[in-house]
């Protein structure tokens, strides 16, 4: 992706199913689910840069010593930060002491059964440590201490603080984290009530007591009264102090979640292939959390699904998590990106006039590498079948040089674009911060043949457009190309996102700003004006209520009429070569990734009733010049 956006948050939970001894004994380390989650995180990395957070329970501590841990801290050095900090409590303990089970178990920090892992990537700007995962709710009741860390943004947490405050509760923070924090942890004083209510009365002491609680404890149910009228995606993790552990996900299957477990562990993570680098395991060995399910694990060791909220009747993964966020090397993944890059073949045929001869095809590195080489394969295929087209139309009049000729002909492949040193751009400001953004990317030159090959080169996304423009259309140029061609495996990115990614203002889009010049173009202003008093009519209405009438904005053009708008404004008076922008179709984009529908970005097809109210007011908002979510739909991670 030329344009960086942040997006989704990554976590993983670890529960050792067995006692610290058995994987000193068998692992040589009591610290064996400690690096376990290390490798999980550092996996993940890609999922969340601005900081990380990591928690710890253990399960059988004992009065006057702390049972829960935390340590978080910020920057893309967080992971490294947070466990350095972590190895470095150990090293008040001497040798033979960190050798000493018992004594580990009783006294080292972080010596748990119990872990969880976050990687955070803010969305609207909420940022600082107050709002890196987990967010910890200490309580001397180990039952009502709780650590949350997710991937989530939830479009209704105007609704939610509301609930709180009708709870009797007073909300100390409005983000959708602490939020979601208090919801859960009230429903959770309220079950532990609940239990101490029907054991009051018993003949039990009170740490009988707090123990039957603890057993006791309906975690499914408090998830399903929390959950109720959340709207939004969510993978969502909680460790309870008492030794109980979750995972969450959304009823829509928006975000992912995947887990495995065997009678060593139990592990939930945002992406299958890091569970199955860090634990050696294949791909039938780790499941899919489905839509509304949890995974619960109790403090006794049993594990159980349950379905917290109904499954939608439409399911929509977002397919994103497929064009771009998550690692390419997972099984499925690898081939649908490889698909997305074959399905663009025939467009890119027409793009090029058919003209195989006298075309260079490379890519924008590197997360469209992976569809590179499925557009390569398919060009390939296409050149086979014309060359075998040929021959058999010419039959026997061809000689045996010409039949050379036709089968030595390939599809001209290169690595064009070079992606350069991170250049510190802030240090300049006007045009020179725009000159030196030019030079982010670098070119192979000789790579094609000057005023005579055309250049199509594939990226997998296209949301602003702005690198385009200010460095690599311009870099691309200098090879002096016939024709620069730049094909986005995704189709064009329409609307703002509200379940996870940095995608919120309508003028962030090239696409919607394609459109609206248009509009202005065409004489055709009436349809903004129209849009937008339909806008303000509808938003105090709620939720469910509320259309997206943005779609209007886009209904008078062809995907190619704004693609051809596109390609004139990223082209700057200054490039020779001609420029054309081609987009996957959402069609095609269905094809390749058929079991992750979410396309709302895409489409304007939101699957919860929160994201047309947040596509109503921000384009109200762009309207109004007064871009950025008003406060009380904020979102905030």
């Amino acid at each position: 992706m030329t344009d960086i956006i942040k997006h989704e948050c990554g976590i993983a939970v670890i529960r050792l199913l067995k006692p610290l001894d058995y994987y000193y004994k068998k692992y040589g380390t009591w610290q064996y689910g400690l690096d376990k989650l290390y490798l999980l995180m550092e996996k993940q990395h890609n999922r969340g840069q601005e900081g990380a957070g990591l928690g710890a329970v253990k399960l059988e501590a004992t009065p006057g010593n702390e049972y829960i841990f935390r340590e978080r801290a910020l920057g893309s050095g967080a992971i490294s930060e947070i466990f350095s900090k972590v190895h470095a409590s150990f090293q008040e303990f001497k040798p033979e002491q960190l050798q000493d089970i018992e004594f580990v178990k009783k006294s080292v920090p972080y010596a748990a059964e119990l872990f969880i892992g976050h990687l955070r990537y803010s969305t609207t700007g909420k940022s600082g440590l107050t709002y890196v995962h987990p967010l910890l709710r200490r309580n001397n009741w180990a039952s009502r201490s709780l650590a949350l860390a997710g991937n989530f943004n939830m479009t209704n947490v105007d609704e939610m603080f509301q609930q709180l405050i009708e709870e009797g509760q007073h909300p100390r923070d409005y983000a959708d984290t602490f939020v979601m924090l208090e919801s859960i942890g009230h429903y959770l004083d309220r079950e532990v009530q609940y239990q101490y209510d029907h054991l009051e009365k018993s003949n039990l002491s009170g740490q009988q007591v707090s123990h039957l609680i603890e057993e006791k404890l309906d975690i499914p149910f408090l998830l399903n009264r929390a959950s109720g009228i959340w709207d939004g995606g969510y993978a969502l993790c909680g460790l309870v102090g008492c030794g109980d552990a979750f995972a969450l996900r959304d009823p829509w299957g928006i975000r992912s979640a995947f887990y495995y477990h065997d009678d060593e562990v139990v592990v939930v993570a945002s992406e299958r292939p890091v569970i199955q680098t860090a634990f050696n395991l294949k791909k039938e060995d780790i499941h899919e959390l489905q839509p509304g399910e949890a995974l619960v694990v109790k403090k006794s060791g049993t594990i159980s699904l349950h379905q917290i909220q109904e499954k939608k009747k439409k399911i929509t993964p977002c397919s994103f998590e497929r064009i771009y966020f998550s690692r390419g090397s997972d099984y499925d993944i690898y081939r649908e990106r490889k698909k997305l890059g074959e399905l663009l073949v025939p467009k890119i045929i027409e793009s090029i006039g058919d003209d195989l001869d006298n075309t260079v095809f490379s890519f924008i590195p590197n997360t469209a590498e992976v569809a590179y080489f499925g557009m390569q394969q398919g060009l390939e295929d296409y050149f086979n079948h014309k060359k075998a087209s040929t021959i058999l139309e010419k039959g026997n009049t061809l000689s045996k040089e010409e039949i050379d000729e036709i089968l030595s002909k390939r599809v001209r492949s290169e690595k064009v674009a070079i992606k350069d040193i991170k250049l510190r751009t802030f240090i300049a400001q006007g045009t020179t911060r725009n000159d030196l953004a030019a030079h982010v990317y670098d070119i192979t030159y000789g790579s094609l043949r000057r005023g005579k090959d055309n250049l199509v080169i594939i990226d997998d996304s296209i949301v602003r457009g702005t690198t385009l423009k200010q460095s690599i259309i311009k870099i691309l140029d200098r090879l002096d190309p016939k024709k620069i061609v730049i094909v986005s495996s995704s189709p064009q990115i329409r609307y703002p996102d509200c379940y996870g990614i940095d995608m919120s203002r309508m003028s962030e889009f090239i696409a919607f700003r394609a459109a609206i010049a248009l509009l202005k173009e065409r004489g055709m202003q009436n349809i903004i004006d129209d849009t937008y008093e339909k806008s303000v009519a509808q938003s105090r209405k709620k939720k469910e209520e509320i259309v997206n009438y943005v779609k209007n904005i886009y209904a008078p053009f062809t995907d190619e009429e704004i693609s051809a708008k596109i390609a004139q404004m990223l082209t700057t008076a200054d490039i020779k070569a001609e420029v054309q922008i081609v987009f996957q179709s959402i069609e095609d984009l269905h094809k390749a990734c058929p079991n992750n529908a979410g396309d709302w970005y895409f489409s304007g097809d939101y699957p919860t009733p929160g994201g047309n109210r947040l596509v109503n007011n921000a384009f109200i908002n762009y309207v109004e010049g007064q871009e950025g979510l008003p406060h009380q739909y904020a979102l905030n991670f």
